[in-house]
């Protein structure tokens, strides 16, 4: 719309110099915006207002306005036209008339027009904070903050891109000397989605189209040049049967080979290629996830929603009626929809950028609850008060399981703070013999998603792991091996789960009396589904009392029917140790769940 836009003023102002009429122009655009409008109409959502992200109100009124606007620019042409004016004065007169167009939207909806002057920079311009982080809305020029080609050259090869440019400069050439409509058209398309490319790389395969035009321009600029149009006339005339065609070989020209062959070799061979290996299929998700998400929707209670049933949006100002056995599932908005359509349960945050919190604008603004502030909060309290701030209800939580795998905890880790604008401290720099080396520091250690993931969550309260899948070869080894080196711990430095399934309870309470201001503490061993062992432990003090209290995730009676089938469990009871006492405690599911007291 915003192309077609922009070309019809350019072209309009250039028919109004050459002294053409544009009524090809206003009748074309006025009929496809308006069933562009049509067709929109059957899908709006009403009750999100005027939205750009969705089909809603605004893009019927955009086609609308941009029919409008094909119809004001034909008038004043026609105006024009009438009465003699001027052809310089046109553009003027287009700009004013867009101006006060302008005003009249800002005061009669101040939405609608924040939306207006808001959309380029959102299309064109390079996102910066969380949204950065995301893949496909990252600039195709900027990586790290560095210009880079290497993108375009990713997408749509080095010469298919450097063809588009060169396309491009020749194309302004020659709109310059003399203005075709198609070849205005062509060119005012293909530098707006130039720009686009430059604010967000999604936009490559649209771009794609234009790499293709403009590369078939350059060819066709190459063949005219050697004069291929004589080879087709002379082909036309002298080859009457088969028998002619030997004949016929002999009139072609060195030049007009090479030409041919520069063609195959420089734009048809690399772009082939590279849609040949695109075109091989994707590895996601991978059988890791697949395994997690179809063990999550057999092994974990139904949520009481019916995956496939349509539900009603609430009235606007109202919350969504959840039945009280509905969860979410936390995880990184990355795997929300293997969540969702692969686990049949309901995510907190998805690929649509939903449910991440943070903030957007400044350091200072409310850290709003989701899956940033959670998997980067610094203490298991921090991240529980997230869980329960995502929930409406202030006695639930937002989510009952955590997901995570290798990639959340190394690889796109730091994208996580980049939502809550607070990205100091993660990483620091360790003199190791050979230099300097950036290592993940204590605030990263801290944060919940290497305490899940990396540790397993030992020494949390309320949070258990509940599976694990196979081990990958990974950075994990070496990120534990920088852990124990920083606090002298001796947690085995070896790839575990590259997914992993956690779940929030209440815990059980384990009570007792001690001596008073006496160290207590409390393990036991865990195996996984994988066969893999690890320790869970806790260390607490008795109060001036000699009370003590534990709060243990686990239980050590397996499953009951209707929660968790879990198959990662404690070997054998707790052991509850202080001087040389030791005692041992079994825990019933139900008190984990429930929350219920068990005295030692």
């Amino acid at each position: 719309l915003f192309i077609a836009l922009v070309y019809a003023v350019v072209q309009y102002i250039l028919d109004n110099f050459n002294g053409e009429s544009s009524d090809y122009l206003g009748f074309t655009g006025i009929i496809t915006f308006l069933v562009s409008a049509i067709l929109i109409l059957p899908f709006i959502h009403p009750e999100l207002g005027f939205s750009m992200y969705y089909y809603t109100w605004f893009h019927v009124a955009t086609a609308i306005g941009t029919m409008a606007g094909f119809a004001a620019l034909s008038l004043i042409q026609r105006e024009f036209k009438n009465r003699n004016l001027k052809a310089y004065y046109y553009p003027l007169a287009i700009f004013l008339l867009g101006f006060l167009g302008l005003l009249a939207i800002r005061f009669a909806s101040p939405s609608v027009y924040s939306l207006i002057i808001s959309a380029p920079n959102t299309v064109f311009g390079v996102l910066t904070g969380g949204a950065a982080t995301i893949g496909e809305v990252s600039s195709m020029f900027y990586y790290g903050g560095t210009f880079t080609l290497s993108r375009a050259f990713g997408n749509f090869t080095v010469s298919g891109f450097f063809a588009s440019i060169i396309g491009l400069i020749i194309l302004l050439v020659s709109v310059i000397r003399k203005a075709k409509p198609e070849e205005v058209l062509v060119l005012v398309w293909s530098i707006l989605m130039l720009f686009a490319i430059y604010g967000q790389n999604r936009f490559a395969y649209y771009y794609s189209i234009n790499v293709s035009i403009l590369s078939a321009y350059i060819g066709g600029l190459l063949l005219e040049k050697v004069k291929w149009n004589e080879l087709d006339e002379k082909f036309k005339s002298s080859v009457k049967s088969p028998a002619d065609i030997p004949g016929f070989l002999k009139s072609f020209r060195a030049k007009q080979v090479l030409a041919v062959l520069a063609i195959a070799v420089f734009l048809i061979y690399p772009v082939y290629g590279a849609a040949m290996v695109q075109s091989t299929g994707s590895n996601d998700p991978d059988w890791a996830w697949i395994e997690a998400c179809l063990w999550l929707k057999s092994s974990t209670p139904d949520p009481g929603m019916d995956y496939n049933a349509i539900y009603e949006a609430p009235e606007d100002g109202k919350l969504f009626d959840y039945p009280e056995s509905a969860y979410g599932v936390m995880s990184w908005w990355d795997y929300g929809h293997y969540i969702e359509t692969l686990g049949h349960r309901m995510p907190n945050a998805n690929p649509f950028q939903a449910g991440i919190g943070g903030r957007r604008g400044s350091i200072n603004e409310t850290n709003v609850p989701g899956a940033a502030p959670f998997l980067t909060a610094q203490s298991e309290e921090e991240a529980t008060e997230v869980l329960e701030s995502i929930h409406p209800d202030p006695e639930k939580s937002g989510a009952r399981y955590i997901m995570s795998d290798e990639r959340m905890a190394v690889d796109i880790f730091m994208a996580m703070p980049e939502w809550t604008l607070d990205t100091e401290g993660y990483m620091q720099p360790y003199w190791t013999g050979d230099g300097y080396q950036y290592l993940p520091s204590k605030r990263y250690f801290d944060s919940m998603e290497s305490r899940l993931h990396f540790l397993d969550g030992n020494g949390l309260k309320q949070y258990r792991l509940v599976y694990e899948t196979w081990a990958y070869q990974t950075q994990e080894a070496g990120y534990k091996q920088v852990y124990n080196f920083l606090y002298g711990s001796s947690i085995p430095e070896v790839d575990s789960g590259y997914v992993k399934i956690f779940e929030y309870v209440k815990g059980a309470k384990i009570t007792g009396t001690v001596s008073p201001n006496e160290t207590v503490n409390i393990n036991t061993t865990i195996l996984t589904g994988q066969g893999r062992t690890f320790e869970y432990s806790q260390s607490t003090s008795s109060d001036s009392e000699g009370r003590y209290e534990f709060i243990v995730p686990y239980s050590t009676e397996g499953p009951i029917p209707g929660e968790t089938q879990f198959d990662t469990a404690p070997t054998g009871a707790y052991v509850v140790s202080y001087g040389d006492t030791t005692t041992e405690v079994r825990v019933s599911e139900e008190a984990v769940l429930n929350g219920e007291e068990i005295k030692v």
